[in-house]
């Protein structure tokens, strides 16, 4: 086994242009994303916001990809990589982001799925057949190092609400365990011969069903809240930060690569820690601030190694 750099060349001026601004979209749409949601919570069970949500988001997926010329027929095979894909990435992966705000702010939980380059480079090196270097080992554990130090503070700052806190925590790391399933199904060679917007809505619909039928044997028959604000807040979640937001991504990922795609997941954070200070009032210490410089510092060096070097096989 050979060691040769891949994905790693300068981007030309055209390509650059062509990515600048889906990525740019995407980035500051998942920013936004973690803050809605926390005002989702309340009247609505989260599995039936969630619902709601990924049924207007593929409704829409589907009208694109029908006026974008895109197939809609898949052959069993599909449907079942598009049912993996979907029931990781849109339902399981979003009722743990929902239960995971019930106990932490949105900046914390948006700090949390940065660690999904994690598994996904372990899920890829086990299914992908993808090297991981030691630079990449390193720069996760300053990550995590990084990750303690905010989260110590968070449960020195308020004692007693230590096993609320841990319950967010735990909600938000199974929540990046599905959506890391859910990355590694797109990136497969099955994946990357159907069309992005094929295999996001199909990925959407099956989602949405396995969405409605957990939240009936849960929570049971739909629940409405007849604030507009509520409704508002869905129809953003479901056309911009869902058929919009995962469009975007693909675009990108397809573009230049999911080791460069993937530095949306260093950005979001900071911005949506911002947010977590304006709107929610998350007071900074100094541990917290170290905490979280340490994180996304330890997770830009983790892509800078992932991307840098890849085993040739």
């Amino acid at each position: 086994m050979t060691e040769q750099l891949t994905d790693t060349r300068p981007l030309d001026a055209g390509r650059r242009a062509r990515v600048a601004i889906p990525f740019i979209l995407c980035t500051l749409i998942w920013s936004s994303t973690w803050l809605v949601i926390r005002f989702q919570l309340g009247v609505v069970p989260p599995a039936w916001s969630v619902t709601y949500r990924f049924l207007i988001a593929a409704a829409a997926m589907l009208l694109y990809a029908r006026l974008s010329g895109a197939r809609l027929r898949f052959t069993p095979r599909e449907h079942g990589l598009a049912a993996v894909y979907g029931v990781a990435q849109y339902a399981l992966n979003y009722f743990c982001v929902y239960l995971a705000e019930r106990s932490v702010t949105s900046g914390l939980v948006a700090v949390l799925f940065a660690l999904l380059i994690v598994p996904n480079a372990l899920f890829a090196w086990i299914f992908l057949k993808q090297g991981v270097s030691r630079a990449f080992l390193l720069g996760s554990a300053v990550a995590a190092v990084g990750l303690v130090l905010l989260f110590a503070h968070e449960l020195g700052a308020v004692p007693h609400a230590r096993s609320l806190i841990w319950t967010g925590i735990g909600w938000s790391l199974l929540g990046v365990l599905f959506s890391s399933i859910a990355n590694v199904a797109q990136a497969s060679k099955a994946a990357r011969a159907v069309p992005v917007a094929s295999l996001i809505a199909w990925g959407m619909v099956w989602g949405v069903g396995f969405d409605a039928l957990s939240a009936w044997a849960i929570d049971g028959p739909p629940a409405f809240d007849p604030h507009p604000a509520y409704w508002g807040g869905i129809l953003y979640l479901g056309l911009v930060g869902s058929a919009l937001a995962f469009t975007c991504y693909f675009y990108v990922i397809r573009a230049i690569g999911p080791g460069r795609a993937a530095y949306t997941s260093v950005l979001s954070p900071g911005l949506a820690m911002g947010l977590s200070t304006i709107f929610e009032g998350y007071r900074w210490s100094p541990e917290a601030i170290v905490g979280c410089l340490l994180s996304l510092a330890g997770l830009f060096v983790a892509l800078q190694a992932r991307q840098a070097a890849s085993p040739a096989r």
